[in-house]
């Protein structure tokens, strides 16, 4: 009996990529973002504790491009990771498990997180300062 090569289980290959796969990779990652900055806060707040010179060194890190990018990555994960668990919420109370339903709050995620978070780094950056 001949043998037919053919994947032991369903991946990538057989399915087609779809917003809600996308969806899920990234509300782990922003998990993962998450936990790495709260050792970020965490050490901020040893900083500020300690006073003097290491707040001033914290500080100027924060401050620098690299800080920057950081303190945007970490507000995006944040920002996403919230919107993401609400939607999460919202299917743990039974609404949105239509089809297009699923995509439709996909997409606001998404957009919100884009708006948001720009919105906050904008009053953080532009107007309050």
């Amino acid at each position: 009996m001949a043998t037919r090569e053919r994947p032991l289980s369903p991946h990538l290959q057989v399915y087609r990529w779809q917003i809600t796969m996308t969806m899920s990779i990234l509300h782990r990652a922003s998990g993962i973002v998450l936990t790495v900055g709260a050792f970020g806060l965490a050490w901020w707040l040893l900083a500020l504790a300690a006073g003097g010179e290491a707040y001033e060194a914290a500080a100027a890190c924060l401050a620098s491009p690299l800080g920057k990018l950081f303190l945007f990555g970490f507000s995006l994960a944040l920002v996403y990771h919230l919107l993401n668990g609400i939607r999460h919420l919202a299917w743990d109370a039974g609404f949105g498990f239509e089809i297009p339903e699923f995509y439709a709050s996909g997409w606001t995620v998404a957009v919100l997180t884009v708006v948001f978070t720009l919105a906050i780094w904008f009053f953080a950056l532009g107007a309050g300062a």
